[in-house]
């Protein structure tokens, strides 16, 4: 999520980030750019790489799309917002409280804590600390 490629943290309240987690982020990737225009910019993780999106004019990082691979393979294959949160652990607890459902357990990510909810209405997103 956070690299030398994205800027500061935002605001608790903030979305961060969006990413989409599929089966074969290759040919998504290849999807996006020819829809949408963006160009894309692969990330190195090992035996396979992921796509940091990138807009055509400024070449800013915009978007991340990724195998549902290892610590990813538990993420619904949808576009998915990262909020920031003070406390990752405590707003997965009240979400739970409240009537939604935890889906992927906090667990550390980019220096910081996420965990990816589902709310009562069934939509999903990722809570993030920093």
């Amino acid at each position: 999520m956070a690299d030398s490629q994205h800027p500061a943290m935002p605001a608790v309240g903030s979305i961060a980030w969006r990413d989409l987690t599929v089966p074969d982020a290759e040919s998504v990737r290849s999807f996006y750019e020819q829809v949408v225009g963006w160009k894309s910019r692969p990330v190195d993780l090992g035996d396979y790489r992921d796509f940091e999106m990138l807009q055509p004019a400024s070449g800013e990082c915009t978007a991340g799309i990724c195998h549902s691979r290892g610590t990813n393979a538990d993420i619904p294959p949808q576009w998915l917002i990262y909020i920031i949160v003070a406390d990752v652990a405590a707003s997965a607890s009240r979400c739970v409280e409240l009537g939604g459902q935890i889906l992927v357990a906090p667990r550390p990510l980019s220096g910081g804590t996420f965990c990816v909810i589902r709310d009562p209405a069934g939509a999903v997103c990722a809570l993030f600390q920093a």
